[in-house]
């Protein structure tokens, strides 16, 4: 578990100087007085306490200075370390702390999730998407204000800069199944590329870019998809121009929460022995789940639209189905998918 302790750094420093002022004490009486160790010890609790017991033993002249300088030395150290707590009591600090444990404890835990890589407009609305489809995924974000906004309280993140391997590795990146990198600095993107490739050779990357002189630097780089969201938006909106009631309809299939209609992938990696080697069409007839197939992807990658009845399902095949979320989680559960 890697685990950032700044919080407690004003507490520690305090135990750090109450401890100092106790040992300084205890050898100074030792020196001066020649007392044993436990009267030495004794003696300066009493007079770091204050508590106002006498002398266990009489004190020369050489003591006596210096008990007077631990006297003075104690009254400062004591507001000190009264201070750094209450600050950090109602400063809330310690409740930082425990959130930063919390989702640290929640990555550490998670497989076979998402990371997503700044939450700024693009990675936000990434989030959003995955939290609809109710995929597991965690934030990296290094920006304080954007971290210390309640929304964003909602979901798991980890408060760090995305180029840091370490911030990586606390997103449990070894146990991810994807990233999507969305900083806005195409150099920035380029970095996490090589870092995750490296750290998880086997993790589906999906990259922002903002030119396409960087789309080339970071399929080179490993990405294996990279999308440019101003020449998305910019074909969509000429897209609503040429074929509007096609794109509107297109926008009712997508991801969203008020979606009647979703166009998903059924994936038949652990595909169970029982629906090996059926048909498209003896499938449909044994769901009865009402979905349309729309598309095909075979084992070696070939795209399929409008598959026939007769296409036999083979292991690590795709499907493409459309359907009401309803029609959608009976064909999921009929093949037992989660």
């Amino acid at each position: 578990m890697l685990l950032n302790y700044k919080y407690f750094a004003k507490v520690y420093y305090a135990l750090f100087v109450v401890i100092g002022i106790i040992v300084t004490g205890t050898l100074g009486f030792m020196i001066v007085e020649g007392w044993s160790l436990l009267d030495s010890f004794y003696m300066t609790l009493q007079t770091v306490s204050t508590v106002g017991f006498n002398e266990i033993k009489p004190l020369s002249p050489e003591g006596k200075i210096f008990t007077s300088f631990l006297i003075i030395l104690s009254f400062g150290t004591f507001g000190y370390v009264v201070t750094a707590i209450t600050s950090y009591v109602v400063s809330g600090e310690y409740k930082k702390y425990f959130q930063e444990y919390k989702t640290l404890k929640t990555a550490e835990n998670m497989e076979n999730h998402t990371i997503v890589c700044g939450y700024g407009r693009v990675g936000k609305q990434a989030a959003h998407d995955l939290k609809f489809y109710k995929k597991s995924f965690v934030v990296v974000e290094r920006d304080q204000e954007i971290t210390n906004d309640p929304e964003f309280n909602e979901i798991t993140f980890i408060k760090g800069d995305s180029t840091d391997d370490q911030a990586l590795l606390k997103a449990n990146i070894s146990n991810a199944t994807s990233l999507i990198t969305a900083l806005p600095n195409d150099a920035d993107n380029l970095f996490v590329v090589l870092s995750a490739r490296e750290l998880n050779p086997k993790l589906k990357i999906i990259s922002r870019a903002s030119s396409y002189s960087s789309m080339r630097k970071l399929r080179i780089a490993g990405a294996d998809n990279v999308i440019m969201p101003d020449t998305v938006g910019g074909a969509h909106m000429a897209s609503l121009v040429v074929t509007p009631d096609m794109m509107e309809f297109m926008d009712l299939i997508k991801v969203s929460g008020k979606s009647t209609v979703n166009l998903e992938e059924v994936s038949f990696q652990d595909l169970p022995e029982a629906y090996q080697n059926l048909t498209i069409g003896e499938l449909e007839n044994f769901s009865k789940s009402g979905c349309n197939v729309i598309g095909y992807r075979t084992e070696e990658g070939e795209y399929i639209i409008n598959p026939p009845n007769d296409m036999k399902i083979t292991k690590n095949s795709k499907m493409f189905v459309l359907g009401n979320p309803e029609q959608i989680k009976k064909l999921n559960t009929v093949l037992g998918i989660s």
